[in-house]
């Protein structure tokens, strides 16, 4: 009797494990092309499944120069469903290919306008600005009597010969607003004559944004070129940097998000950009970024001086995206001697 019982007990967990499995199984999984950074993604995927339990993300990251070609590459047969967090100006080569999605998420007309694609309904919308900023490592500094800059001139000084790291322009977002913003600040004859100077004091252009801060932090390097999310982050986990907000402005660049138009699960990468919108996901933006697309929800960052939003350089995103694969060749040519080589 009690083995017979134990046979029809184990019944319902069964039938329960196969209802489960047949949930897991009914999700939609939607593939999202990301330059987040990775320490965002787990928190931006945990609240937004939360939300929308029906959905699974499924990430493919890297820096925003890798998304973007990977993106490109695949214009014939995209894999991608949405792209969330990679820079406007991707989105906006990625729109004069024909490969976006027009679409007007729930609670657009909350969102700046200047944080948006101008289409009516648009192709891609903004979620955060990112601005380039200098991790400076004071206890290296000491040890080389190195002065502290205060503007991007500074660094062309030859007493930081080999002292300074800057992401490559062609593999990261990061390294292209700087780029971009000089010439832009400057005029194309002073941004390359000035980046010649910089590159006599450049120890290696590297392959990700936060990697120049992360050198900094650990002393490899007493200056490091990278943005003010990676800054605050280094600075609050115990690195001895200052973080320094060139006093001529800041070249920078919106992270967004944009629907692939051949994507298959339309109602629910809409789901995503409707989401990516929300106060709920602006507040986990508000942890790692000082400009928001969504206003009233931004605080000061905690270890960024100055206010960011005041020290944006004019940037004219239209001129970014179609310029710059010529800006890139003409970068490569120059400078890339230095440039981090790709893993094997």
């Amino acid at each position: 009797m009690l083995r017979r019982h134990l046979r029809w007990a184990a019944v319902p967990a069964a039938l329960f494990s196969l209802a489960f499995a047949a949930s897991a199984q009914g999700r939609t999984e939607l593939l999202v092309y990301t330059a987040l950074e990775a320490d965002q993604v787990q928190a931006y995927k945990a609240a937004f499944e939360k939300e929308n339990p029906a959905i699974e993300l499924k990430f493919v990251r890297d820096s925003t120069g890798i998304v973007t070609a990977k993106l490109l590459a695949e214009k014939a047969n995209p894999q991608a469903d949405v792209v969330w967090g990679l820079a406007a100006t991707s989105l906006m080569l990625l729109d004069k290919e024909g490969m976006l999605q027009p679409y007007a998420p729930k609670g657009l007309d909350a969102i700046k306008p200047t944080m948006r694609d101008t289409a009516n309904p648009p192709k891609w919308v903004g979620m955060d600005v990112w601005s380039s900023a200098i991790c400076f490592n004071t206890a290296e500094a000491t040890k080389k009597n190195l002065p502290k800059p205060t503007s991007w001139a500074d660094l062309t000084n030859p007493v930081y010969k080999g002292q300074i790291t800057m992401p490559n322009p062609a593999a990261s977002g990061t390294g292209y607003l700087m780029v971009s913003g000089w010439i832009q600040m400057m005029g194309e004859d002073k941004a390359w004559k000035y980046m010649d100077a910089l590159h006599q004091n450049i120890g290696v252009y590297s392959l990700s944004g936060s990697k120049p801060c992360r050198q900094a932090g650990a002393g490899e390097f007493a200056l490091g070129m990278s943005f003010e999310y990676r800054a605050n982050k280094t600075k609050r986990e115990g690195a001895p940097i200052d973080i320094v907000l060139p006093k001529e402005g800041l070249g920078w660049d919106m992270e967004a998000t944009g629907i692939i138009k051949t994507s298959k699960k339309q109602d629910a990468a809409k789901a995503l950009a409707d989401w990516a919108v929300t106060k709920q996901a602006n507040e986990l933006y508000a942890k790692n970024f000082a400009v928001l697309a969504l206003p009233g929800i931004q605080e000061k960052l905690e270890f960024v001086p100055g206010d960011v939003e005041k020290l944006l350089a004019k940037n004219d995103f239209n001129w970014a995206a179609a310029n710059r694969d010529r800006i890139l060749t003409e970068w490569s040519k120059r400078y890339d001697a230095k440039a981090e080589k790709k893993p094997m």
